[in-house]
């Protein structure tokens, strides 16, 4: 018997999810709503190459502090007193000096062992084959249990991890199908996001209680919530736990709410940041965060400490309830910013945002494989720094487009 012999697609199948999606991504980029490069007119103003202005409805800037004039003199202040981008090797031989202080301060700020990425890709794609290998759990793997939506940044690991131990996916927020995984292993970890990119967020009651009463182990990418909630702009997850300990791990991103770049893990003592270092691979490769990076980065965490930073948050939440009262979605009350228009075909959803695009607003139409066959969705979010009145228009257009589609279709 081949002993080299192993079972293809079993976690991916490239061909045919290209066979299946390209069609729609061919429709998008034809009507205009993907493959754009753009100018940056003003906060949440773009012009790209068609000549077409819009209003950005698809950010992850849900602060909009990637517009925010202390982050921008941060980043360019710091370039010139380095004097460089960054130091070309791997930072765990040499890093700039900065960068270290930056990671103090972002482990000030959010409680925890804080180590910077390029990304919470990397992060993932470095720290999960980690974790199913068991270094984290005391030298026993783990079943990795992912959940079914999961983002791709961490799903796409499945078969590294599989490489250390045996993988599970989990339907959706299925407690009870994960606390069975826990009755029957000695030792479980559970990959999942704390707030999902399409909308939703963990059931954080029950996997803290999982936690407690298994030992689970939790994984969670808290990369759209971080800064948009919780104090201090902790998120989702991190308010939840008197002390990261050693059975949790967050990632998160820099560059969505927080305003930088890069990605942010959360870790429960210094042993798991030396572990990561040395043997993290993509999360410590011969590139780390530039210093116009960190000079953002260390901007924006003088500015979590601000009222002005309470007032953003506070606003982010008056106008997602104002969304929330002239649209009716699945995200419905949800304080996180995201919000899905559901259209069903991925025609309707390209079409659609085609439409908005030259009316002057910028959505994402999203289809399969970003969400499931049959449930493509015009996905909106929400900023600070957006006026009532620009959603009220944009929430206008948007119902009008579809009646009339129902009224087309009922012809």
């Amino acid at each position: 018997m081949d002993q080299t012999a192993h079972t293809a697609n079993t976690f991916t199948n490239y061909r045919k999810l290209i066979a299946l999606a390209d069609h729609d991504w061919e429709t998008a980029e034809a009507g205009k709503v993907a493959d754009l490069n753009v100018v940056i007119r003003s906060a949440n103003r773009m012009v790209d190459q068609h000549g077409r202005a819009f209003h950005h409805f698809c950010t992850t800037s849900y602060l909009g502090l990637d517009h925010h004039p202390d982050l921008l003199k941060g980043a360019m202040t710091t370039l010139w007193e380095t004097g460089t981008l960054r130091i070309a090797n791997s930072k765990n031989r040499c890093k700039l000096a900065i960068l270290e202080q930056y990671e103090s301060e972002l482990s000030e700020l959010f409680g925890a062992h804080c180590l910077s990425t390029l990304s919470c890709s990397a992060a993932s794609a470095g720290i999960l084959p980690l974790l199913a290998s068991g270094v984290f759990t005391e030298n026993r793997p783990p079943v990795m249990v992912f959940d079914r939506l999961a983002h791709y940044s961490m799903n796409h690991l499945k078969a590294a991890c599989a490489d250390e131990t045996r993988v599970v996916t989990s339907p959706h927020n299925d407690m009870d199908f994960l606390e069975k995984q826990c009755q029957q292993n000695g030792t479980v970890a559970y990959v999942a996001d704390g707030a999902y990119s399409m909308g939703g967020v963990a059931d954080l009651d029950s996997l803290l209680y999982l936690k407690d009463r298994y030992g689970l182990f939790l994984y969670l990418d808290d990369s759209h919530a971080l800064s948009a909630v919780g104090t201090l702009g902790a998120g989702l997850v991190r308010p939840r736990l008197q002390a990261l300990e050693d059975d949790c791990l967050i990632v998160a991103s820099l560059a969505k709410s927080f305003g930088a770049s890069g990605g942010l893990v959360m870790l429960g003592n210094e042993r798991q940041r030396k572990l990561i270092q040395r043997y993290g691979g993509p999360s410590n490769w011969s590139q780390s965060l530039n210093s116009a990076a960190i000079g953002a980065g260390r901007a924006s965490i003088k500015l979590h400490l601000t009222p002005e930073f309470v007032g953003l948050q506070e606003k982010l939440q008056v106008n997602i309830q104002l969304f929330d009262s002239l649209i009716q979605t699945d995200q419905h009350g949800s304080t996180m910013a995201i919000r899905l228009i559901r259209c069903g075909e991925a025609a309707l959803a390209n079409s659609v945002a085609t439409e908005l695009a030259t009316l002057g607003f910028f959505t994402s139409a999203v289809f399969f494989p970003v969400v499931a066959q049959g449930q493509a969705a015009i996905r909106i979010t929400l900023r600070a720094d957006m006026e009532p009145a620009l959603i009220r228009h944009f929430c206008e257009l948007v119902t009008e487009l579809l009646r009339t589609h129902d009224r087309d279709v009922g012809r």
